[in-house]
C-alpha cells in the first residue's frame, strides 16, 4: 500500500543505502558535482570496490538539538553528523530530544568535513536502542556488499 504523502518526486528517488558517517566524510564526489548540490557521492568499500549514493539511511544517538537552524547533531559509533529539515518531517519532533537513538533517511547535502542529510524521514528506536545499535555496522555492511 503506497503512503498517500508521499509524492512523485519521493517516488522516483533511489532507495537510501545503509552507510555510517566515517564512510561519508571519507567518501568521493560524485563526478563534477559540487558540494551541497544534493549529487551525493562515491563510497570506496574494501577490495576495491565503489558504491555511489545520494540517499542515505543512518543511525545514531541525538547529541544536541539546533531548533533555530531546524537540526539535530547525531552521533554514531564513527563520528557525528548533522541533520537538516527537522521541523517538516512527519513525526520527527518525537525524535528531536537528547540520548534518543534514531534512524533518519535522507539526501547527502555535504561529507566533508562533516556529514550533513537533508531529513526525509525520522523515527525513534529508543525502545530497543541496545538491539540496533548492536546489529546496525552489520546491516550496514550486509547491505553495501550486496549492492557493490
Amino acid at each position: 500500500m503506497s503512503d498517500p504523502g508521499s509524492s512523485e518526486v519521493e517516488k522516483k528517488r533511489p532507495p537510501p543505502v545503509k552507510v555510517l558517517s566515517g564512510q561519508l566524510r571519507t567518501a568521493g564526489s560524485r563526478g563534477s558535482a559540487a558540494a551541497g548540490s544534493g549529487e551525493g557521492c562515491v563510497l570506496r568499500l574494501g577490495g576495491g570496490r565503489s558504491l555511489p549514493v545520494s540517499m542515505v539511511w543512518m543511525q545514531g544517538t541525538v547529541m544536541e538539538v539546533q531548533l533555530h537552524a531546524d537540526s539535530v547533531l547525531l552521533m554514531d559509533e564513527t563520528g557525528t553528523f548533522t541533520v537538516q529539515g527537522v521541523g517538516s518531517v512527519p513525526r520527527g519532533k518525537p525524535c528531536l530530544s537528547a540520548g534518543k537513538y534514531v534512524m533518519v533517511m535522507g539526501a547527502i547535502q555535504a561529507v566533508s568535513p562533516e556529514p550533513v542529510i537533508r531529513a526525509v524521514k525520522m523515527a525513534d528506536l529508543s525502545e530497543l536502542a541496545a538491539l540496533h545499535r548492536r546489529m546496525w555496522k552489520l546491516e550496514v555492511e550486509d547491505l553495501q556488499h550486496t549492492l557493490a
